[in-house]
């Protein structure tokens, strides 16, 4: 039975002829204005940053180091705890 896209037996993909691809865009230019290309596209990602300003990032950063010193205090704390657990038990 055939429907309008394809058959059951026969799908779509197969109905067509594949044709080999050739390298492309790439393979037409040379390694050095490729690399070139690449530098252009890096400096156009950046232009699109939105950068913080001096007072966003001072917040930032210190919401960042806040957060590791009471990170170190939790991890230092459950420490003393578990070594203080295994001295109990281990004796």
């Amino acid at each position: 039975m055939t429907d309008a896209v394809g058959s059951i037996d026969m799908p779509d993909a197969q109905d067509e002829e594949k044709k080999p691809r050739k390298g492309g865009k790439r393979a037409k230019k040379g390694p050095l204005k490729r690399l070139a290309l690449f530098y252009r596209q890096i400096v156009a990602e950046l232009r699109k940053v939105v950068w913080p300003t001096r007072s966003q990032l001072t917040t930032y950063t210190t919401v960042v180091i806040i957060f590791v010193v009471v990170m170190i205090g939790l991890v230092t704390v459950i420490d003393f705890g578990l070594d203080e657990a295994a001295r109990l038990v281990f004796g």
